[in-house]
């Protein structure tokens, strides 16, 4: 078990931050992945040697907040006891909020065609149109469902503004987010996690938080994971060392405030979003224990592992996290990168390799170039190539490459991420019909020319 015993937590500071009580920025944390973690932010707010006393100190409510069922298999079982100001159920009936963000309907209601999907990155709404986190949402693609608890929802989103007076929690799939462009400060009731493009959080399913700006507008890109939680992925013949290691990865410390007001609690629930009014702020836990809690990760710890002698290696060597299906082995979702890297393969075609994979692939563009793009996949844009579509690099990719001197090349200032999944995504009707839909994305590989010298 971990426990912050230096400085137990914080109470939020009363200064503001885009209309929000502001946070210290020097934000403490805990390390480690799925650890068992205790934090204060009062000296003696967590109760010792037992879960739910018959009262807690300060005066506080023990809750339990469960991300597994409570037989899960305890190397997966994952539970936070909460010591909060007031207990979660307190808000009055949730009414349903319109969002023309979000699907509606199942995905793949309509026929998905085979096409591989290009988008340049989303514009920023006027200064004029207040747009917070939620509002910002579009979703871009997704499978499964939620209801079944299997699948994923891939969004990307804009933001000019903080979230006011409203929280947020998802019981549809925890949220993997991705920045691209401006920071993030997530408050959630179990602590605060600042988020600078670059790096992810994770957002377990259930948790409420409020996403606030620590400049004038953000975007980036949100995965909504339905299936098994995430995890690191198993090393294999790599061995005990490598990828991302479990000690890079940060938790939050507690952090409080204990405000009333007129505020209004959002929930994803079944695919939709719904509205209730709550009369206090759910940041309110003072302490907690347990493995069920968000965290965040710098991507630039990561630990590349690739090729020192011949051919580009199989880019599930790059996955950072993962959360399997039934099968094993086969993913529900990998979050898989390309960061800065050394390529030094002798004798070999260093980008990408052509290929069709059983596994349907969405990518971002954190920063840079991608290594099989020339042009045309911006900073901020999204590519989407499902199950069995033949692709790789484009014409001018595979000319550069094909007569390359194979020198040592440092891929630097470049950050691509991959959102994998074993099932077909299906974009959404706004995807489709969105104007940063890049219509002629099938003409990169129109100018690859025969080189076939097998016949006279």
């Amino acid at each position: 078990m971990q426990h912050d015993s230096k400085s137990a937590g914080a109470a939020v500071e009363p200064a503001t931050m885009h209309g929000l009580p502001r946070v210290d920025l020097a934000l403490r944390h805990q390390s480690g992945f799925g650890n068992e973690f205790a934090t204060e932010a009062l000296p003696g707010a967590l109760p010792q040697h037992q879960n739910s006393p018959q009262r807690p100190p300060y005066g506080l409510y023990a809750e339990q907040l469960s991300g597994t069922a409570f037989t899960a298999p305890r190397h997966l079982n994952r539970r936070t006891w909460l010591y909060r100001i007031r207990p979660a159920a307190q808000h009055l009936p949730f009414t349903l909020l319109a969002h023309g963000g979000l699907p509606d309907g199942p995905f793949g209601a309509a026929p998905t065609a085979p096409d591989r999907l290009r988008w340049s990155p989303p514009d920023y709404p006027a200064n004029d149109r207040a747009t917070d986190f939620i509002d910002g949402l579009t979703a871009m693609a997704g499978n499964g469902s939620c209801d079944a608890q299997r699948g994923l929802a891939i969004y990307m989103y804009v933001a000019n503004r903080s979230m006011q007076d409203r929280f947020f929690y998802d019981a549809d799939g925890e949220l993997l987010i991705v920045p691209q462009e401006g920071g993030l400060v997530l408050r959630t009731e179990l602590g605060v996690l600042a988020l600078k493009p670059g790096e992810i959080a994770v957002l377990p399913r259930g948790v409420r938080c409020q996403v606030a700006l620590e400049g004038d507008r953000a975007r980036g890109y949100v995965c909504e994971n339905y299936g098994a939680a995430l995890r690191l992925p198993e090393l294999g013949p790599i061995g005990a060392n490598g990828l991302a290691n479990p000690r890079d990865f940060l938790a939050p410390v507690a952090a409080f405030e204990d405000r009333e007001g007129a505020f209004t609690l959002v929930a994803k629930f079944g695919g939709r979003l719904w509205s209730a009014p709550i009369g206090h702020s759910p940041l309110d836990v003072v302490a907690w224990h347990g493995n069920y809690t968000p965290y965040k990760y710098d991507l630039a710890h990561f630990n590349v592992i690739n090729s020192v002698s011949f051919d580009h290696p199989d880019p599930s060597i790059f996955t950072v996290l993962t959360a399997p299906s039934e099968s094993p082995g086969v993913a529900n979702l990998d979050f898989v990168i390309f960061p800065p890297r050394w390529m030094v393969a002798q004798h070999t075609f260093r980008p990408p390799w052509f290929h069709r994979n059983i596994m349907s692939e969405f990518m971002g563009l954190v920063e840079g170039v991608y290594d099989a793009r020339a042009e045309g996949f911006m900073p901020g844009g999204a590519s989407l190539h499902n199950c069995m579509s033949g692709h790789g690099p484009d014409a001018q990719t595979f000319a550069r490459a094909s007569s390359a001197e194979l020198t040592p090349v440092r891929l630097e200032a470049t950050l691509a991420f991959m959102f994998e999944s074993r099932y077909v995504m299906h974009p959404t009707p706004q995807a489709m019909a969105s104007p940063q839909r890049q219509q002629d994305y099938a003409q990169c590989w129109q100018g690859l020319e025969k080189h076939f010298t097998g016949l006279p």
